[in-house]
């Protein structure tokens, strides 16, 4: 259970009266990080090549889609936390109008009782006292409905429903939904569920949203593309992977697979898995990246031979105030550490805590940041003129820090934290 705003309220119609069966058409909801709607719209409206209404909400995306816009959304979209089907939605006062909400659904079109189900609930300002109670009544709801239809009701997964449904609770509003994903899209399959110890990485739709924000989509009039703080490199695989055309779903299951309206389809969604495996090609673009850490860059190459991108990218352990410009022009995108990663090698060691790619933890010691950032801009300035760099961080001060003017920033929020994306257009000596 959460208890995060709720996605916008969206009018569903309701039907008169009696359970309502499941449709091939729908409303959709992908909910994205705060500040990214303009972007997903964008992907939504290039993955669905316009054949559905698309417009932006608070904290995500409406779709007016139907099964095959919900398929192409989980497989492509880079910037979405998840693909929401919304199935009922009224107005509410307490948990007794949540379970006559949830009644409102034939359950049976979704899943047999011989599948399981889990209720999350999210609120923003509602007049209930607990979520979990919220979330029961759901269940009831849908357990009662599945009994009185089919004589059986489902059982209970909290960690692999076959049916994971989505509460949104507003101050007067309710709204139900299907998850369609499953485990979060930022989960592309690829990553080491392991991971390293004492780094909290970039989620890759973050990590995408700022290459959106950017402009860059691997052409070749985009230049190539270089994160000199690499960590475990979720900036440059998801650069790989457009550079390739690699879908981010491409390697992953997902929930709808089991759920029964798309049955019927799942011959459609292994033409359009297999139509994806062959649009990936080689990349048109060079992409580098590295880390003053040698195990950082082993951990960031070993993630990108899992992605299926190692060929694209071109990894070196090198610190980022010495690193020499790679081609005359191009595109840097980084979001900073600080610590032991950002010290010259052999340097550094227990000067603080590695941050990785997280951008949720703000600058330890202001003199030593103010000190990199200036020495890095005047790095820049001397060797990567003709470049243009993109800086994710939650320092609002960075552009003072570096002495560079920022020629645009882009609001972006990284889990709770407030970013900036800020971007530089480098030329030789000065940028005030």
């Amino acid at each position: 259970m959460t208890n995060e705003a709720p996605a916008p309220r969206r009018v569903i119609k309701a039907a008169a009266a009696g359970p309502r069966s499941a449709v091939e058409r729908g409303t959709l909801f992908l909910p994205c990080a705060a500040g990214t709607e303009p972007l997903l719209v964008d992907e939504c409206r290039r993955l669905l090549q316009d054949r559905c209404p698309v417009e932006a909400g608070r904290g995500g995306v409406y779709v007016d889609g139907d099964v095959d816009a919900a398929m192409r959304l989980n497989l492509g979209s880079r910037l979405a936390q998840r693909v929401l089907w919304q199935v009922v939605d009224g107005p509410y006062a307490n948990e007794h109008d949540l379970y006559a909400m949830a009644r409102r659904v034939h359950w049976a079109d979704w899943i047999t009782p011989r599948q399981t189900i889990r209720v999350d609930a999210s609120a923003w300002r509602s007049p209930l006292k607990s979520l979990n109670f919220a979330a029961l009544r759901i269940k009831d709801a849908v357990c009662d409905v599945m009994r009185e239809a089919a004589g059986e009701r489902p059982s209970v997964d909290t960690r692999h429903p076959d049916l994971s449904l989505v509460l949104h609770l507003g101050p007067e509003h309710a709204s139900l939904s299907v998850d369609l994903s499953g485990e979060a899209l930022f989960k592309r399959g690829w990553r080491d569920a392991q991971g390293l110890k004492g780094e909290a990485p970039l989620k890759e739709t973050l990590a995408a949203s700022m290459l959106a924000a950017a402009g860059w989509q691997g052409r070749p009039e985009d230049g190539g593309l270089l994160d000199p703080c690499c960590g475990a490199g979720t900036i440059a695989i998801e650069a790989a992977q457009i550079a390739c055309g690699i879908a981010p779903g491409l390697a992953r299951r997902f929930a709808f697979e089991k759920l029964l309206p798309f049955r019927a389809h799942l011959g459609a969604w292994s033409t359009l898995r297999q139509q994806a495996q062959n649009a990936v090609h080689a990349p048109a673009v060079p992409i580098w990246a590295g880390d003053v850490s040698f195990r950082m860059t082993d951990f960031a190459t070993r993630n990108a031979e899992r992605a299926g991108v190692l060929h694209a990218i071109e990894f070196k352990t090198a610190d980022a105030l010495q690193r020499p410009a790679p081609a005359e022009r191009g595109v840097i995108v980084m979001n900073p550490p600080y610590g032991e990663r950002i010290a010259p090698k052999g340097q550094g060691q227990g000067a603080g805590p590695a941050r990785g790619e997280s951008g949720g933890e703000k600058f330890e010691g202001a003199a030593d940041a103010a000190d990199f950032y200036a020495r890095l801009a005047a790095h820049w300035k001397k060797h990567y003129a003709g470049w243009t760099a993109q800086v994710l961080t939650p320092e609002p001060k960075l552009p003072g820090l570096m002495r560079l003017k920022e020629s645009r920033r882009v609001p972006m929020w990284n889990g709770a934290i407030e970013c900036r994306l800020f971007r530089f257009d480098m030329v030789a000596g000065t940028n005030r």
